[in-house]
């Protein structure tokens, strides 16, 4: 049992990290110069930046980290690092792999740089998931049951209101300086339907692991809450549904469109800055 309990912890805080890294390691997955610098990379600059960024990563985790206790040892703190740097690699080749700028056919060397670039504010993230926890998982939990459940239709449609603008406002705090750029129209025009699709679900994935799974910013209360759309699998769709529509606004802002191209390519604007959106939206949601 006391196993089982373990590896549950850990896994815990390994999507908490995750979480944290996404929303660090994001806004820089969609950015074409890091791709750039990093498939011209030499595999001496790669073991460089890897150095440094293990090193921030190591002070990070000496104050904070992605674990909900801090590291007292250097070589708790070490490991822990090691772990960290793994799940941003992970993320990075992953995320990277989604949006079809890496595939069977990259060159491994370039490939490794993109990853490893790509990485480092990913590893940042991790390092300081911990800093976005505003209290534990089971800290004020007595005030619960006052507080989540049991509310009139006004506090219900409080609660909604709250979260569809917070979604709102998040979405555009993160997406908008990429709704300009080259690089969602460039994503867009090399995924196919079916990547459309892995990609609409690895932002639905992240977006529920960020406000539900990853311990942030009273957890427990939020699963609790009664508003409209305030159930987590209903609450993920919706802000999900919201950050997409908020991306077609961003885009059609900036021109990235016309009216008179096809369906599918605005449709395949929208979900690629929807994944930023639906993060930046999950984070705003943490907010409130």
């Amino acid at each position: 049992m006391a196993l089982s309990e373990g590896w549950s912890k850990e896994l815990d805080e390994a999507v908490r990290g995750l979480s944290a890294g996404m929303l660090f390691g994001i806004p820089l997955l969609y950015t074409m110069e890091v791709w750039w610098i990093g498939s011209i990379t030499n595999p001496a600059r790669m073991l460089v930046v890897l150095a440094v960024t293990f090193f921030v990563v190591l002070l990070l985790n000496r104050t904070g980290g992605f674990r909900s206790t801090k590291d007292v040892r250097l070589s708790d703190a070490a490991r822990d690092s090691v772990e960290a740097m793994a799940i941003a690699l992970l993320s990075a080749f992953g995320l990277l792999l989604i949006l079809r700028e890496i595939d069977a056919a990259t060159p491994m060397r370039e490939g490794l740089g993109k990853v490893i670039y790509e990485a480092t504010p990913f590893a940042f993230g991790v390092g300081l998931a911990r800093h976005f926890l505003q209290r534990g998982r089971t800290e004020g939990d007595g005030d619960d049951d006052s507080e989540g459940g049991g509310g009139g239709g006004d506090d219900r449609g409080n609660a909604t209101v709250a979260d569809v603008g917070a979604t709102l406002l998040g979405a555009v705090f993160v997406a908008f300086n990429i709704a300009p750029t080259d690089e969602v129209p460039t994503i867009a025009a090399a995924a196919s339907p079916m990547w459309l699709i892995v990609l609409i679900a690895a932002s639905l994935a992240i977006s529920y692991c960020i406000v539900f799974e990853a311990g942030f910013s009273d957890q427990q209360k939020r699963r609790k809450q009664t508003g409209i759309i305030q159930d987590p699998l209903t609450e993920t769709l919706s802000c999900y549904l919201l950050a997409v529509i908020a991306s077609g606004a961003m885009l059609a802002f900036f021109r990235r469109f016309t009216l008179d191209q096809p369906p599918i390519d605005i449709a395949a604007q929208m979900i690629v800055l929807g994944l930023p959106a639906a993060v930046g939206g999950a984070a705003g949601r943490l907010a409130v």
